[in-house]
């Protein structure tokens, strides 16, 4: 049987109320116990001085033990009487009949104690022995006056002093403290209603964990449900993230995934159109020309396959540069990562760009600040093509009579590449969006020179992926400033 969450959280919020409220019981009953133990103790050492003081009066008074010998009735007496009673043999003894039963038994037989038939009875029956049947008489020399000789070896002794005068010895017997009637019945008692409190604390810890159990479990049925519309494709789908524990922080966590999901959609789709509109522009160009040769408008000859042979090239630049830009995307296309110059790489672009610059009448300026070889973990193909993409961009729209400048400085922590070309420029506003994907600034890079928007958006791609950055900004030169930074 499945479980909700929630049902899982009231059970364990149960199980650990349970589980306290048995231990605590357990706990309480164990401490109520002992409390009782060492009450009957402490009474049990009451009664021993109590005997012990009635038996030092009754020597005070007779200077002997020979009568307590004499008579077995008489030390029953000085057990079971009072504090302030004289050793009233007969009295004592009456009243010790009614309240002990097991005394009207007793043989009177002095010097015999304990009686072992009734010791032996309340051994077999695994009952406490009463404190009369544990105690014997020793007198000064250790002679046994009421007492058996092979019990004497476990006994605890109680000296019996007159006037600082040693006159005798109690010998008590191992065993547990005998309960009063009314402890037994008190003990009984709070044990019934310790029961009933834990169960009833036990039902108020099932009222309380319920709502508590359903008020954790709401945040969890909120993220199911963001989830479940997020993987049906609803990128707008949030969760409420109010506090700052751990439930807070999941949920802003799905927020902004749900958010970096959306960006992306809307990403796609925008990649989609656009790359529509652009394939649809030349393959439109192509239809026209073809439908017009077929009708006779236009005739079959040298200019008319030219402009059909010009509009293929251009549509063929345009699936090189998407294929380019998707094998240049993080984890698409492998990079082989080596030691690299990118000094050499750099000169290298350089140098097989420097008759298409001079032909169009552009200067080709670099500067290195260099000394050593400019050592970089990367991959030495793309580094050229980016190198080769940024140095067509500037030789496709700089205008005649201009030139590119190039900028090769390292410091401790980067290599920085810089580009400055001249006019035309960019319109601030246009230049956050210059490394997008088919974004053109249509009053200077126009599709009609060939360019189709990608370039610079695989350099990006290529930057990113060696762990560098790429920002544009205006060149003092008036024309663009492109800067690369790679972390050395």
């Amino acid at each position: 049987m499945k479980l909700s969450i929630h049902a899982r959280l009231f059970l364990t919020l149960l199980l650990a109320c349970v589980v306290v409220l048995i231990g605590t019981q357990m706990f309480v009953q164990w401490s109520f116990q002992r409390g009782l133990v060492e009450l009957a103790d402490a009474r049990e050492q009451e009664r021993i001085e109590h005997v012990s003081e009635r038996l030092i009066e009754f020597y005070r008074r007779n200077r002997s033990w020979a009568p307590l010998q004499e008579s077995q009735r008489l030390w029953i007496a000085a057990l079971i009487g009072r504090r302030d009673a004289p050793l009233d043999r007969t009295t004592e003894q009456d009243r010790g009949e009614r309240r002990r039963p097991w005394l009207r038994h007793l043989e009177d037989a002095p010097g015999v104690w304990p009686p072992g038939e009734t010791l032996d009875r309340f051994q077999r029956r695994g009952r406490p022995t009463p404190l009369e049947l544990r105690l014997m008489l020793l007198d000064a020399e250790g002679a046994i006056l009421y007492g058996r000789e092979p019990l004497l070896a476990d006994t605890r002794r109680y000296p019996l002093l007159l006037d600082g005068e040693r006159i005798g010895e109690l010998a008590l017997l191992p065993g547990s403290p005998v309960p009063e009637t009314a402890e037994l019945r008190f003990r009984a008692t709070q044990g019934h209603r310790l029961w009933i409190i834990a169960l009833a604390m036990l039902l108020l810890s099932a009222v309380l964990a319920y709502p508590l159990s359903r008020r954790l479990a709401r945040p969890v049925r909120d993220f199911q449900r963001a989830a479940r519309r997020l993987a049906s494709g609803d990128f707008s789908a949030r969760v409420p993230a109010d506090g700052s524990d751990e439930i807070a922080h999941l949920g802003r966590d799905i927020n902004a995934l749900a958010a970096a999901l959306e960006d992306h959609e809307q990403s796609r789709r925008r990649w989609v159109a656009d790359i529509s509109h652009e394939l649809r522009t030349p393959i439109a160009l192509l239809r026209a020309e073809l439908e017009a040769l077929q009708d006779g408008v236009r005739p079959l000859g040298r200019p008319a396959l030219d402009t059909l042979h010009g509009d293929v090239l251009r549509l063929g630049r345009l699936v090189d540069d998407l294929y380019e830009l998707s094998t240049t995307d993080l984890g698409a296309f492998g990079y082989r990562l080596e030691e690299t110059d990118v000094a050499e790489v750099l000169a290298a672009d350089i140098d097989a760009f420097r008759g298409p610059f001079r032909d169009a009448g552009l200067r080709l300026d670099v500067h290195e600040g260099v000394a050593a070889p400019v050592r970089l973990r990367a991959d030495a193909q793309r580094l050229s093509q980016l190198f080769r993409n940024l140095l067509r961009n500037s030789l496709q729209y700089t205008d005649a009579g201009g030139g590119l400048r190039i900028d090769l400085a390292c410091d401790a922590q980067r290599i920085l590449i810089d580009f400055q070309d001249t006019a035309p420029g960019v319109p601030p506003d246009a230049l956050p969006h210059l490394f997008e994907r088919l974004y053109r600034v249509d009053a200077s890079r126009s599709r009609h020179t060939g360019g189709a928007g990608l370039g610079l958006a695989i350099a990006r791609n290529v930057v990113e992926a060696h762990g560098g950055t790429i920002g544009a900004s205006a060149a003092p030169s008036g024309g663009l400033w492109i800067r690369i930074a790679f972390p050395r």
